[in-house]
């Protein structure tokens, strides 16, 4: 097959060992004599499946049964509502750290179901920077804190949690997830959506305290109720089967070949640095969207002189088999997304072409 390094935000790309395998087992899955997309999801080999993914992140992330691991549909969006409905009462207040364009969505909705309090807001500086643990302004007693990890579109991350005290800390961390180790003990909630680190979209991984699981009413709809899908052991519904199959393959895929989050980490970061020397050795003619103590190692946003530039790159890039490069649409330029399942080669390959093209053009 003629594939292309793909540096698309989400969905992204996968490691090629676990597409190799999903595809010889589409047909049929081990003994089944069906697909895994056929096979009822209350049958043994899908439970099996299903017992697997969660314990690979449980694994990888290294936590106990003090929290529970919840797989739910509707992406990061339900999240946005699920979260305050069930960790916050009406008249309660949740604390938001606004550092880019998905937290911001996330604080519109936290409107609609209690009072928010921004504890931060970086609209103004065009989100290129994170702020310390000394600039957070908290509210008197939060229900939970939230922050993104991760703001895909601005290429900024958070190099670790930020410090929030006693309030549960609230974490989307759909674009680094299982990219680094967590502390789990300093959160109350982290979730991620599947398509951007591991897996498919159609999945959204849910890691709560199980002491926060009693918060949750039951004169929510079932559906947007955590308790429901603990209750029911991630099964309220038929769960995305397929998409469930592919994170377990990509837990397995990341412990075969790192042996955990602290090696994968150190990769990660290796590749970013590639994509960022290249920037900083031609920083006249590329200029990186994040300050440099906020920079992303998952996503490098940065820009060109001219929009007549930045086409050209686009356009020779997808000429040397690199795509899906064009900035997102908010922010423009360029940007690379170089997630876990981006093998080192393309990143070296994009690190090249970036260099001949500033040298060329620049």
């Amino acid at each position: 097959a003629n594939r292309v390094f793909n540096f698309s935000a989400g969905p992204a790309g996968l490691p090629e060992p676990v597409l190799q395998q999903a595809q010889a087992e589409l047909l049929s899955y081990g003994d089944c004599g069906a697909s895994i997309m056929e096979i009822s999801h209350r049958s043994e080999p899908f439970k099996q499946i299903l017992d697997s993914a969660r314990n690979g992140i449980r694994t990888l992330l290294g936590f106990g049964d003090d929290f529970e691991v919840l797989l739910i549909q509707g992406g990061s969006r339900l999240q946005f509502s699920m979260i305050p409905m069930n960790l916050a009462s009406r008249d309660q207040t949740a604390d938001y750290i606004v550092t880019g364009a998905w937290s911001a969505k996330a604080l519109e909705e936290a409107h609609r179901e209690c009072n928010v309090h921004i504890s931060w807001n970086g609209t103004d500086n065009g989100f290129d920077r994170l702020p310390g643990n000394e600039a957070l302004i908290r509210s008197e007693d939060p229900a939970f804190a939230y922050y993104c990890s991760n703001e895909t579109i601005h290429g900024i991350q958070f190099p670790e949690a930020p410090d929030y005290g006693a309030a549960p800390l609230v974490c989307d961390a759909s674009s680094d997830f299982l990219s680094r180790p967590v502390d789990l003990q300093r959160h109350g909630l982290i979730y991620a959506c599947a398509q951007k680190n591991i897996g498919p979209a159609g999945l959204t991984v849910v890691i709560i305290r199980r002491d926060l699981l009693e918060r949750s009413s039951d004169e929510l709809p079932g559906y947007l109720n955590f308790k429901s899908h603990s209750a029911a052991n991630s099964m309220y519904n038929t769960p995305p089967t397929f998409a469930i199959y592919i994170m377990d393959l990509v837990c397995k895929w990341i412990i075969n070949e790192y042996g955990g989050l602290d090696s994968l980490a150190k990769t990660n970061r290796e590749k970013a640095e590639l994509l960022y020397s290249v920037i900083d050795r031609h920083a006249g003619f590329y200029s990186c969207h994040a300050q440099t103590a906020s920079r992303s190692n998952m996503n490098v946003v940065f820009r060109l002189p001219s929009d007549e530039l930045t086409a050209a790159f686009i356009e020779q890039a997808a000429d040397h088999s690199l795509a899906s490069l064009a900035g997102h649409r908010s922010v423009g330029g360029i940007r690379a997304s170089i997630y876990n399942a981006m093998p080192r080669a393309g990143v070296e390959a994009l690190a090249r072409f970036m260099d001949d093209f500033a040298s060329t053009n620049g």
